[in-house]
């Protein structure tokens, strides 16, 4: 009779409803109770929607949700994976599994790009809208439904196909901050030196030369700042891979 009553519930939707709670409970793997949480997840601030008392109608609180559950389930799985690790050892291995990196290659396996309601278009989006709403939907999962579905949905999407603790230990999340750890270790100074530096078509670049103890050793060039920091890191890491691992 239950069953019989959500299908009469599932079927009265108009047909965008049932295609939008279909999905949503096919990527979840169990059955939304309130639909229009999930909703909320995909919604982009550029629609500029509000409720009633004024307040923003988007994915962005739901998001800030989402990073904490994902990363207290996170920090309880590593914390009884590896009884013998320290408190440094787990942030770590943490940091590595909800890297930015990570969470945007997670919301592009699920297509969740492909719901999101926006006046911009999504070729528009930053590469981060990926990960962006992949929590957002696990805050949607918390609100909707409680912690342990959350957590369930977070071992399934995430830790059994993803979390390979062997793997995790020998991927750099950034190669600048692995730089700077060894200069600041073996009291070496060093210098990002940046400049603007415009591209044939006219694109705006910028150009980053990397010094360790006065001297160059890497240049990149990318369309961030950031970018290009990251990018002369990466090569000045493997023009000095000996000294810095062997550290």
């Amino acid at each position: 009779m239950r069953k019989f009553i959500k299908r009469i519930f599932k079927n009265s939707r108009s047909s965008n409803d049932g295609i939008f709670f279909s999905t949503i409970e096919e990527i979840l793997g169990f059955q939304p109770k309130d639909i229009e949480i999930y909703k909320r997840a995909f919604i982009h601030r550029s629609s500029n929607k509000t409720d009633l008392n004024g307040n923003a109608i988007n994915y962005e609180r739901l998001e800030f949700l989402g990073d904490a559950m994902l990363s207290a389930v996170i920090a309880a799985h590593l914390f009884n994976k590896v009884p013998a690790a320290d408190e440094g050892y787990l942030t770590k291995m943490r940091s590595k599994i909800v890297s930015r990196e990570h969470l945007n290659e997670l919301g592009r396996d699920l297509s969740l790009i492909d719901f999101i309601e926006s006046k911009v278009p999504n070729t528009h989006f930053g590469e981060n809208i990926h990960g962006n709403v992949f929590e957002a939907l696990i805050g949607a999962i918390y609100l909707d439904l409680g912690f342990n579905y959350c957590e369930n949905f977070i071992q399934k999407k995430v830790i059994i196909p993803y979390v390979d603790i062997s793997k995790l230990e020998g991927k750099v999340i950034s190669y600048k901050s692995l730089v700077i750890e060894w200069c600041q270790k073996e009291k070496k100074s060093f210098q990002f030196e940046i400049y603007e530096d415009n591209s044939i078509t006219g694109e705006r670049l910028f150009g980053v030369k990397l010094s360790i103890d006065n001297k160059v050793i890497a240049k990149a060039r990318a369309t961030s700042k950031k970018k290009a920091e990251e990018k002369a890191s990466q090569r000045t890491y493997f023009a000095l891979q000996n000294k810095i691992d062997s550290k």
